[in-house]
């Protein structure tokens, strides 16, 4: 075959000019990767510890201010800042876990961002207190899965596009006509009363990873404004890609006219058609896209010594999530690839190894705070507004979560009075 011998011949003296387009994409990786570990070495991350009084008078609506001002650590990278200084728009890491029963809110950041951080926090909710604490994650051994502990692990993701919103606490308020009060079930209870009931030996932690974003890079109010469209039948505008105007061109080249959409002259608007489930879709993706919004990993893990290893613990965080889906709106979902669970059945011989390695990407990827899906960029973190997160994360009172698991401030601190007396 002489056309094979001269194949044979081509590749064995140019192969070398093949290897930049083979390396340049690992060599580009690995390059960033090296450029963002020197920037982290400037920019170190600190841990506070959140605690609260046990009366919190102030609404779940006061945490949509809180994170609005956490918004305010937004700073995009240019080119030069990312390939040659590593620069990445910075996250900031809030936590639920459950150690042994007793509960902590903890907030993770950069440490130049304390003020910003405490000043958001301390303008809503004057008598919390934060607190630097050592990162809860270093008290268990650093090989997990090991002959003494185990763990089970998942991420979730958005069924549908990330601008239709999850059920938030609005839809969990119920309005009394009898006292002027608002009375409300909180979404955060059965969260909370679940993870009282771990015992010894036994961890629970939440993980929500949130990464600043705005129209500008993300353009998620034009997404919503697309579906929105789609939703209420309005009439698609003219396309003024350059893909649009070739096509013009060219029906114009070849039948003399340009193509125009059919005009429908209807008596009734497309907005009045819509049925009662649709408005409430509407409304919702118009208010999503109109609050401030937050790239957005969530991950749970649940550790604990083999001695004392329950597997239906993990029930009571599915639980919460679950009650924040809905059908009509979004529905979080497991990430399949993401789990602590093999599910290939070609490869039955492996699945021991498999789930073990898997187990030790889990523990990294949450310890390093990393997203979902590292090492591949942002993929796997979908969009959260402001009120999507104070839903998920936000204090509780005790009026509405009664344990007395979580670690609440037991005295009221404030100013000293004017009228003491100082020492010069």
């Amino acid at each position: 075959m002489p056309s094979f011998n001269v194949l044979l011949d081509f590749v064995g003296a140019w192969w070398w000019l093949f290897f930049p387009f083979v390396l340049f994409g690992p060599a580009r990786f690995f390059w960033l990767w090296w450029r963002m570990e020197i920037f982290d070495t400037y920019n170190p991350y600190m841990f506070l510890e959140l605690r609260f009084p046990r009366q919190v008078l102030r609404p779940i609506k006061t945490m949509e201010n809180v994170f609005s001002g956490f918004w305010q650590l937004y700073d995009p990278s240019n080119p030069r800042e990312k390939w040659f200084e590593g620069k990445y728009q910075l996250r900031i890491t809030l936590e639920i876990v459950s150690i042994e029963g007793a509960i902590h809110f903890y907030l993770r950041f950069p440490r130049g961002a304390r003020k910003l951080i405490e000043s958001a926090v301390y303008s809503q909710y004057p008598d919390a207190e934060l607190s630097e604490v050592e990162d809860y994650t270093k008290n268990v051994p650093q090989d997990i899965p090991n002959k003494d502990w185990d763990l089970w692990g998942t991420s979730y993701m958005l069924e549908k596009p990330d601008v239709y919103p999850i059920k938030t606490y609005s839809k969990f308020f119920e309005e009394s006509m009898m006292t002027p009060e608002e009375k409300r079930m909180d979404p955060m209870a059965l969260l909370l009363e679940g993870l009282t009931t771990l015992g010894p030996g036994e961890q629970m932690w939440i993980q929500f990873v949130l990464r600043p974003i705005s129209q500008v890079e993300y353009k998620y109010h034009g997404v919503g404004k697309k579906i929105v469209d789609v939703l209420v039948r309005r009439p698609k505008p003219a396309d003024e890609s350059l893909r649009g105007q070739l096509q013009s061109a060219g029906s114009l080249l070849i039948t003399g006219q340009v193509p125009e959409a059919p005009k429908v002259q209807e008596i009734i608007p497309p907005e009045m058609k819509l049925t009662p489930g649709e408005k409430i879709i509407v409304s919702a993706i118009e208010e999503k896209i109109s609050k401030y919004g937050f790239q957005a990993a969530i991950r749970f893990m649940y550790v604990a010594k083999r001695e004392n290893y329950f597997s239906p613990a993990k029930a009571t965080v599915m639980s919460f999530f679950s009650q924040l889906s809905s059908w009509d709106l979004n529905n979080m979902r497991l990430i399949r690839g993401v789990t602590t669970k093999v599910h290939t059945i070609f490869t039955w011989f492996l699945d021991k190894r498999r789930l073990f390695t898997r187990k030790r990407r889990l523990f990294r990827n949450y310890t390093k705070r990393l997203p979902t899906l590292f090492p591949e960029g942002v993929r796997g973190m979908y969009l959260l507004n402001i009120e999507e997160l104070a839903t998920i994360f936000h204090i509780p009172s005790e009026m509405t979560v009664t344990t007395q698991a979580v670690q609440r401030v037991e005295t009221k601190k404030g100013q000293a009075p004017p009228i003491i007396p100082q020492e010069e």
